[in-house]
């Protein structure tokens, strides 16, 4: 038998096979989640105009300190009435207007202002308290550079320089199938035998959280033709995922059946733990993730493989799983042969992120992995990792 990719081989042999899918023009109040395509520049400078960063008074700095006459009241959204001239000063709010010949803004609390007269104690530095005009970014200049996801952070900049709808690559279309003559919807009866289905829910929840339209198709049994139907349906989407089928058992018909219809196997199996018989292929345009029936497994298996896919379909520059430093809570022995994707919850200590992996980690467990907020990744290898030895983690929800 061939020896078992390894993590990193895989996720590269995916993303050799990602084409980004086409751009399409998406206003901003609709872009959230969504993957610039382009960069996007100010339609004006940021800010448009010199600005106050404090709500006090706006005069010259080289006629402090000293004694002005308040001439004007200047609020934020209008511009000022007129210039400042030669000994006077102007109060004026944040945000607001520093109206031409003034250089420099002095706070409300650092003067006294007495029957419109300015008493100023020290001297006040040039451009103190004054925003100016193009500080932050200059009309023309890039925002939001292209492969970045958008959160509230990027569209409130886009916002701020003017930007009303952005280049955005398309989401992809995702079919999901759970395959199972065992499954059953919940709320169903159970049989002897039976389980209630939750990878469909699983991976559509997640497919959606990447940024994937998706459809859920029903799941279907351990029959051929029931099988081929449904696959056939889910290859005319961007992304098929597929959980169960895809190990060598007599009812795992899921790789059989997509050989029939003309789907190249790029590989099956890696060498992780949970999630081993994880396959992939492609027909045409089409990536296909086959993922084990094992709720973990599953899970797992989409945030390794699944999710760097459909991000880079949508042009994210980074797609990867983001790996984060932690420390181990507890000694954890190594496995020697593939990697381990651990269940764990993490807490803070000493500024520390410590994690704690969670008892029950066989890949059947979904209930116990609902209180888990991080993946653990340990290296395979011998021996063990001791508390407190650094590792990585990558966070869950």
């Amino acid at each position: 038998m061939a020896e078992l990719l390894t993590l990193e081989e895989a996720q590269r042999l995916i993303l050799e096979r990602v084409w980004p899918l086409p751009a399409e023009r998406v206003p901003i109040e609709a872009a959230a989640g969504r993957v610039l395509a382009e960069p996007a520049g100010a339609v004006v400078d940021l800010p448009p105009f010199a600005s106050s960063a404090m709500d006090g008074f706006a005069l010259r700095a080289s006629e402090t300190p000293g004694t002005l006459p308040v001439v004007a009241r200047i609020a934020a959204g209008g511009p000022a009435e007129r210039e400042l001239r030669e000994g006077e000063a102007m109060a004026i709010a944040t945000g607001g207007v520093v109206p031409e010949g003034a250089d420099a803004v002095i706070p409300i609390e650092y003067v006294v202002e007495d029957d419109n007269k300015l008493e100023i104690p020290d001297p006040v530095a040039k451009g103190a308290n004054v925003r100016p005009r193009g500080g932050d970014v200059r009309a023309g200049e890039t925002v939001v550079a292209a492969g970045t996801r958008l959160g509230p952070a990027q569209l409130g900049a886009l916002a701020a320089a003017g930007i009303a709808e952005v280049a955005c690559g398309a989401q992809p279309r995702a079919a999901v199938l759970a395959t199972g003559t065992e499954l059953r919807q919940p709320g169903e009866p159970l049989a002897p035998g039976e389980i209630y289905e939750a990878n469909g829910l699983i991976l559509a929840a997640q497919l959606a959280s990447a940024g994937a339209l998706v459809e859920r198709l029903a799941a279907v049994a351990d029959d051929e033709d029931a099988h081929r139907e449904a696959l056939a349906r889910g290859l005319e989407h961007d992304v098929l995922v597929t959980s169960g089928g895809v190990s060598v058992g007599p009812h795992d018909l899921v790789r059989r059946i997509e050989a029939g219809l003309g789907v190249e196997e790029v590989f099956w199996r890696v060498a992780v733990k949970p999630g081993k018989p994880v396959s992939f292929g492609v027909r045409g345009s089409t990536l296909v993730f086959g993922l084990p029936g094992n709720p973990v497994s599953s899970l797992v298996g989409f945030e390794l493989f699944v999710r760097p896919a459909v991000l880079a379909l949508q042009g994210h520059r980074d797609p990867l799983p983001r790996f984060e430093p932690g420390r181990l809570g507890t000694d954890a022995k190594l496995n020697p042969d593939r990697d381990e994707l651990v269940r764990a919850r993490t807490r803070l200590e000493y500024g520390a992120v410590m994690l704690d992996p969670l008892g029950g980690q066989d890949s059947h467990m979904v209930a116990r992995a609902a209180g888990a907020d991080a993946l653990v990744l340990f290296p395979r290898g011998d021996g063990a990792l001791v508390a407190g030895a650094p590792v990585r983690y990558l966070r869950l929800g």
